[in-house]
């Protein structure tokens, strides 16, 4: 299994456009890539500034090369990230689940 994370900020008063487009647009996009087991969006403001950060988990690289690409270090935009993210961050993390707590 594979968790990927991904970080982003915006301004504050973007933050919640943001997080309706995170829901709106990107949440299908993951959804529909076979492979996916679980999808966090998270969000943290910071005086005024929205950070956000992402994590996945997958059932293996070839599950996260299909939603990122052939290089899956590399972060995947959306046209319209343009609009509310301050800078973009090149790469996404990608780590191997070695053990996992079932609780």
């Amino acid at each position: 299994m594979i968790l990927r994370t991904w970080h982003g900020r915006t301004k504050l008063a973007d933050a919640d456009a943001y997080e309706k487009f995170m829901i709106e647009r990107a949440a299908p996009d993951y959804k529909s890539i076979p492979g996916l087991r679980q999808l966090y969006f998270t969000r943290r403001d910071e005086g005024e500034v929205a950070h956000f950060l992402l994590v996945t988990l997958w059932d293996n690289m070839d599950a996260v090369e299909a939603f990122a690409g052939a290089d899956p270090s590399k972060a995947k935009y959306y046209p319209e990230d343009d609009q509310y993210l301050l800078e973009k961050e090149d790469s996404s993390l990608n780590h191997r689940v070695f053990w996992q707590d079932q609780g």
